[in-house]
């Protein structure tokens, strides 16, 4: 606007100059002018935009300066842990309900919803039914004993860090009643033996050792047959050889027989005294509690 005003001054200058001037001159002159019009306006326009571009450069700076400055949310946060898995291994004890013993070292029970097999874990008790060795020592007296404890009080059970369910879908589990090792009972009588140690799954393997060392020491249960409990497994023993070893199953022992009679309404009562049953001949049997007529009443 400046530049504009100073044109027109010099315009009028121009106009008042004596008639004794020469065209040509005034015609120089004019054009002197208007160049130096021109280039003063060049640079004020040039001088403006270029303020301008500094202003918006400065501003760019100072927004790109305050992002640096902000804190990174991405990197300032820890990273989220992941929620445990089933097989997390916790100590925590899950209550289950007994559906029914199937032998010395799986049972049967209620677990979410679903009724689902469990195999104890870290130990093997004989057979009862093995498809080619049949009824191995001990065998029936390991799944006596396990149903006496599983039904002795609140049944719990504790997964390990590693797999918790085996080729055969069966859940894999330290079995505990009111807070006690199923599997450790086992293996303090002469029951079981230490096996299938598969880590991760070994958390309570030093003390399940050194209780199946006390019995072995002891020399009892399925110890008490020489070389019947190997680490691959139980061997085959021989009729007699089985029969001479073995113990009599718990509860099971003989008795001096006393005069009287002890007298239960029914299974359930009586067991809650013997809780395996009692023999023939024993003051609380009664042949009417013996239905299979074994000479057992109220067995389990």
């Amino acid at each position: 606007m400046n530049s504009i005003f100073g044109v027109i001054f010099i315009l009028l200058l121009i106009g008042t100059v004596t008639a004794a001037t020469s065209k040509r001159k005034i015609i120089v002159s004019v054009a002197a002018v208007s160049l130096l019009a021109l280039a003063g306006c060049s640079d004020i326009g040039s001088t403006s935009v270029d303020r301008k571009t500094d202003e918006i450069q400065a501003a760019d700076t100072e927004t790109q300066q305050e992002k640096e400055q902000e804190p990174s949310s991405t990197t300032e946060q820890k990273p989220v842990k992941e929620k445990s898995t089933d097989t997390s291994g916790t100590v925590d004890q899950i209550p289950v309900t007994l559906v029914k013993t199937i032998d010395g070292d799986t049972i049967k029970v209620r677990y979410n919803g679903k009724e689902q097999n469990v195999r104890y874990l870290l130990i093997d008790t004989p057979e009862t039914n093995h498809p080619r060795l049949g009824k191995q020592p001990f065998g029936e007296e390991a799944k006596e004993r396990n149903a006496q404890l599983v039904n002795s009080g609140d049944l719990t059970l504790e997964f390990d860090i590693g797999e918790r369910v085996d080729k055969y879908g069966r859940l894999l589990a330290y079995v505990y009643v009111d807070g006690k090792s199923v599997q450790e009972t086992l293996l303090e009588e002469g029951l079981a033996r230490v096996a299938y140690v598969y880590p991760p799954n070994t958390r309570h393997l030093t003390p399940y050792e050194e209780t199946q060392n006390r019995a072995k020491a002891k020399g009892i249960g399925i110890w008490s047959i020489e070389n019947y409990a190997t680490e691959s497994g139980f061997k085959e023993s021989s009729a007699g050889e089985s029969g001479d070893s073995q113990q009599p199953a718990p509860d099971r022992r003989p008795f001096e027989p006393a005069g009287g009679t002890e007298s239960f309404q029914n299974c359930t009562e009586l067991r809650k005294v013997y809780p395996n049953g009692v023999p023939e001949g024993h003051p609380a049997y009664q042949p009417k509690m013996d239905r299979d007529k074994d000479g057992y009443a109220c067995e389990r």
